[in-house]
């Protein structure tokens, strides 16, 4: 038995990242996903598998590609991505006028 046939019959027939349900001729559209991105890594347990879709699938290796090539993010302090603060004065807007 390889490692998709054991994850069908462990895990839900659901999407874990859309939560669509599959079933019948439609369960070919659900893929064994290795969360730690090792094919080789396949306990007994299910512990490092995830049911994705064929579209969730190919969005979670693309996003990694994509991330690959631009490079791991610098650590140390993260600058926001935004200054703006839309409710920065929303506690004196709604105090009572006196």
């Amino acid at each position: 038995m390889d490692y998709r046939q054991r994850a069908l019959k462990i895990l839900p027939w659901v999407c874990a990242r859309c939560a669509r349900e599959f079933s019948g001729k439609k369960l070919r559209q659900l893929t064994v996903h290795h969360k730690d991105h090792d094919y080789r890594n396949n306990p007994a347990d299910g512990s490092n598998w995830e049911l994705l879709c064929i579209y969730c699938h190919d969005d979670e290796h693309s996003r990694r590609d994509v991330a690959q090539a631009y490079g791991k993010p610098t650590v140390g302090r993260r600058q926001p991505l935004s200054t703006y603060k839309p409710f920065a004065d929303l506690e004196n807007l709604l105090k009572p006028k006196k």
